[in-house]
């Protein structure tokens, strides 16, 4: 069986873009679908793949997984000569940590700041909240890159999972127009340079 994921709009849905890039990476051939959110119908649609009503959901020859974690640690297991983690270990730690906070935190961030690929203005006031998840994510990222033991732009050096988790916040820190340190913005002028986000960029931007 294929590999066909089952996701949101491309345009809103940060969790449906993660494993997205995720499989970008592998080199795999694979399919998506896209079901609109926020209408009507949307859970009962989603519920046709998801038993959860939620997205992004995996289906492939070992039956349908759910949530955008499983799916890339199951990419992990499927494409072993893929690095989607980095090699070196300390790194390697780092990056699921980095990636379990973001699985698991920065509800501000995510509820003040929802994404949005033609999101263009700033907020009139950033709440105190969220403006603390922004400085620990501005802090994750230098420790990030402290830990990388590969040369080059990303978060470890060489694009992985921990950068197609923390891509939808570079969305929402450009498109909310988010005052950073230098080190900051050009992390993300680096995930808006990235072939895979540009596809997925692309695509959201042109959706009705």
């Amino acid at each position: 069986m294929s590999l066909h994921l089952i996701i949101g709009d491309k345009r809103y849905s940060s969790w449906s873009l993660r494993p997205w890039l995720v499989l970008e990476m592998t080199g795999a051939a694979f399919t998506d679908q896209v079901i609109r959110l926020n209408q009507p119908d949307t859970r009962d649609n989603i519920l046709k793949y998801s038993p959860t009503g939620k997205v992004p959901a995996l289906q492939c020859e070992h039956g349908t997984i759910i949530d955008s974690l499983a799916i890339c640690e199951y990419l992990v297991e499927r494409f072993p000569d893929v690095d989607l983690w980095p090699r070196d270990i300390a790194a390697r730690a780092q990056a699921r940590s980095a990636c379990a906070q973001m699985h698991s935190g920065f509800v501000s961030l995510r509820s003040n700041m929802p994404m949005d690929l033609r999101q263009d203005q700033a907020l009139d006031v950033i709440p105190a909240e969220t403006r603390q998840d922004i400085d620990r994510i501005v802090a994750l990222w230098a420790e990030c890159r402290a830990a990388a033991a590969e040369d080059g732009p990303f978060l470890f050096g060489k694009p992985s999972i921990a950068d197609a988790f923390f891509a939808p916040v570079a969305i929402r820190l450009r498109g909310y127009r988010v005052e950073l340190p230098a080190e900051a913005l050009a992390y993300i002028d680096t995930v808006y340079q990235w072939p895979a986000f540009k596809r997925w960029q692309q695509a959201g931007l042109e959706e009705s």
